[in-house]
Parts: C-alpha cells; structure tokens; sequence
C-alpha cells in the first residue's frame, strides 16, 4: 500500500510517499501548494494522510488560518481516502516525549532507519542512506506518515470488521 503522507504549510508543503511494508520513503518533495493539488489529483497512492494542526490555548496568525484552508483544499481534492495525525500524536510516538521538538523526531528517525550515515541519515550519491534527499519538512512529512502507518493503519488493518 502506498501512502502519501503531507506536511502542510499556507504557501508551500511537503509530502512524501511511503511504502506501508517496508517503510521506505518513495519520492518526495517540498513545493507549492497548487503543486500539491495537482500531485493529489494526478499520482497514483492508496491513502492520503495529513498532519492536522491543533490549538493549545495560545493566539495565531493569520498563515495558520491559510495552513487550515489548504488541509480543506487537499482533502477535497484527494481521489482516495484521507485521514488525519495531530504532532502531538507523532512526538510521543516516535519520541516518547510530548515536548520534542524537530529535532528529536529526526535524531529519533535516521536513529532508526540510517544503516551507514548515523550523523544525519541521507549518505552520499555513490552511497546514498535511507534519507538521501531529504530537505526541511519533508522530515515532518515523513513523519506523519510513519506515526499514522504504525499507530492507526496497522491498527486498523489487523483488526477484522465483521
């Protein structure tokens, strides 16, 4: 199963499609947001999964709001089924901690995943690691998709509905 997996922003994103099975990061990228559209609409994936923002009480500006209206967008222009993970939700599984911070989930991530660059995951073009490639939200991207893989999907996909 493939899941595309995105970060979103109030003028660009990051997404990222993951093979449920193995976990490997597919193809990925960070771009416009009308870019995102057309991916939403064109490419090929199983299930849309989007990290959803969450209020805690303190005052937000006006790109949270458009962050907000482009989860909408994206939603609706999704041609598969489109689930939701809160950050919080993400930070305490794959750190443990409601506190961390970015990075934390991605020392936590190429902790897990690098095989031979256990500094920052990515290796070199002659020998590229699990994280070749990644560039700043795509790590976000990649780790909603992994958090909702493991805590909702698997959940989900071992329990028979009768």
């Amino acid at each position: 199963m493939t899941i595309l997996a995105i970060d979103p922003g109030d003028k660009q994103s990051a997404y990222c499609f993951i093979d449920s099975e193995d976990l490997r990061p597919l193809r990925f990228a960070k771009a416009e947001n009308a870019e995102v559209l057309l991916v939403l609409q064109l490419e090929k994936y199983d299930l849309v999964v989007i990290e959803r923002l969450a209020s805690y009480g303190m005052p937000v500006g006006r790109n949270v709001f458009e962050t907000c209206e482009w989860v909408g967008r994206f939603t609706q222009a999704a041609q598969k089924p489109v689930d939701y993970i809160y950050r919080q939700d993400e930070k305490l599984h794959l750190c443990h901690d409601s506190r961390a911070k970015d990075a934390n989930i991605r020392r936590a991530l190429i902790d897990r995943f690098a095989t031979h660059d256990l500094k920052n995951g990515k290796g070199t073009k002659k020998n590229p690691d699990w994280f070749y490639g990644f560039s700043s939200d795509v790590w976000a991207a990649y780790a909603a998709g992994i958090s909702y893989i493991e805590t909702k999907l698997n959940c989900k996909q071992s329990v028979k509905i009768v």
